[in-house]
């Protein structure tokens, strides 16, 4: 998997142009620029939805499409033919019949991340198929976190698989080739925010609470943003508490591992991390 510049992807009208949404700034912003830069491709707009997305997510993609006309295709693990749910007639999301059905209760963390792997990059796999694609991704200029390395070297000269950081992509299959159309174009956060309020669209309102896109129970979440949650969604954070429930062979997984999320609600109230978020897992929430 080799990684293409701007210029050569723009260029090429032989492939697919995939723009995948995850309802965060950055892709919002990629798909915004792509739209005013480059209408001239056949741009696809995705949104692989775990079931378990913020509401706050699920307004801001619609929002998008109604500011700027296009339509942006649902995905979903329910559509993967290796699990055969579509003929069960039953209404449990794409996170709850993989844990169920495939991982026997198994909670994802951040050793095993299973969600992320069959409930966004399978999907998006199973959609592109064997059709040779370029896939846009929301790297900004101005990235430095880290895992985000290989993406901040030059990718216009052949990768290096012997490297230690790769770059960031959906999906490491040779027909699915990355694009970092904000990074060739030299765009940072600053222009991020510019185009977002210009388009009248501005941040996804989870903002104000929540330093990223993703599902409400990601693992990844600091305490203060399980006490938002709870104070935001509280039906939300009842459900996440759910899912801590004794198993009835007496196993009882934890979202953050070291507490449950009673005891977070129980404790001292924190406040939410502002910025960027220095972990995580950078396809949900680009």
């Amino acid at each position: 998997m080799i990684p293409a510049s701007l210029e050569e992807a723009t260029s090429d009208l032989t492939r697919r142009h995939i723009v995948p949404l995850s309802g965060g700034k950055d892709s919002t912003a990629l798909a915004i620029y792509m739209i005013e830069n480059h209408s001239h491709l056949p741009l696809e707009f995705l949104f692989t939805d775990t079931g378990a997305e913020l509401p706050e997510t699920y307004a801001y993609i619609k929002r998008f499409e109604a500011i700027f006309g296009v339509e942006v295709k649902r995905l979903t693990a329910l559509d993967l033919p290796e699990l055969r749910v579509r003929d069960k007639g039953g209404k449990r999301s794409p996170f709850d019949v993989l844990l169920e059905e495939v991982y026997s209760g198994f909670l994802p963390n951040p050793q095993a991340r299973w969600c992320t792997r069959m409930l966004k990059i399978r999907p998006f796999e199973h959609f592109v198929g064997d059709s040779e694609c370029y896939s846009y991704i929301g790297i900004r200029a101005d990235e430095n976190r880290e895992g985000f390395g290989g993406a901040a070297l030059n990718h216009r000269e052949q990768y290096d698989a012997t490297r230690r950081t790769k770059p960031v992509a959906l999906s490491e299959k040779e027909n699915i080739r990355p694009v970092y159309p904000l990074k060739d174009a030299g765009l940072g956060i600053a222009d991020v925010r510019a185009m977002l309020d210009d388009s009248g669209l501005g941040l996804p309102k989870y903002y104000e609470w929540r330093s990223r896109s993703g599902c409400y129970f990601c693992f990844y979440q600091q305490i203060g943003e399980w006490q938002a949650l709870k104070e935001r969604h509280p039906d939300l954070f009842e459900s996440a508490t759910n899912y801590e429930d004794e198993k009835p062979d007496g196993r009882r997984f934890t979202w953050t591992q070291r507490r449950s999320l009673q005891e977070i609600a129980e404790m001292e109230r924190r406040d939410a991390p502002v910025g960027e978020p220095e972990d995580g897992c950078a396809i949900c929430h680009l």
